[in-house]
């Protein structure tokens, strides 16, 4: 069983996902360390409701976004975190946290850090991610669960789920079936990374044994007219 570390900005759905993962066993884990950068964020209220540790570490104001991170990464590790989940964690993490997360003797080459991102990388990168699949006229969207380097959206890639984009789609219609993707599709990539199935090659994330075909991790088929 790992322990695991959530960052979160705002409401904390994803954190929820992660809680009820852990308490129905279908991560072989437990949130040992909720860590908020907002006073008052709907996450906090969610972890305290599960019993789960939090605190707040507030970032309006701070200007060395290094001494910040550092807190951060002492703060779970004295919380003996495993592995970090950024749940609608609304800040870049830096190089140093990466480093203090980076992979270890028994994580096969697999960073330590996992970000669920709103849209089927490598399209639509960084911010309102669905807003920008909409500009773009895409017929399929969808999300994405990766592990974290120091670009924007560009780890390697843990998951993904398709969403189609419907008729009459606008922003947040097409964020809520997104997000309820995240919630099915970011508990499972967690379990995979706890049960030590997950390994890197190059930039490919191998899952052992292959995880089997879902409906939830491949494009809905093609109908027929």
């Amino acid at each position: 069983m790992i322990r695991i570390g959530v960052l979160a900005s705002g409401g904390g759905t994803n954190l929820q996902a992660i809680l009820d993962g852990c308490a129905a066993g279908r991560i072989d884990g437990e949130v040992a360390l909720v860590l908020s950068n907002v006073a008052g964020a709907g996450a906090l209220g969610r972890a305290a409701a599960a019993g789960a540790p939090h605190l707040c570490v507030p970032s309006r104001g701070t200007t060395d976004r290094a001494a910040y991170d550092r807190a951060l990464a002492e703060r779970l590790a004295a919380a003996r975190v495993d592995l970090v989940c950024l749940a609608g964690y609304m800040r870049i993490v830096g190089p140093g946290f990466l480093r203090a997360f980076g992979p270890t003797a028994t994580t096969r080459g697999c960073p330590r850090v996992l970000n669920v991102h709103p849209a089927l990388l490598p399209a639509f990168p960084g911010l309102h991610a669905p807003r920008q699949a909409l500009a773009a006229g895409a017929k399929i969207s969808g999300c994405t669960v990766h592990f974290v380097d120091e670009g924007t959206d560009t780890g390697p890639i843990v998951a993904q789920a398709a969403v189609p984009v419907e008729d009459g789609d606008t922003e947040e219609s097409l964020a809520a079936r997104i997000l309820a993707e995240e919630h099915r599709i970011y508990p499972r990539a967690i379990d995979w990374f706890a049960r030590g199935r997950l390994s890197l090659d190059g930039r490919r994330v191998r899952v052992a044994p292959p995880a089997p075909a879902s409906p939830a991790l491949r494009s809905p088929p093609a109908g027929t007219d």
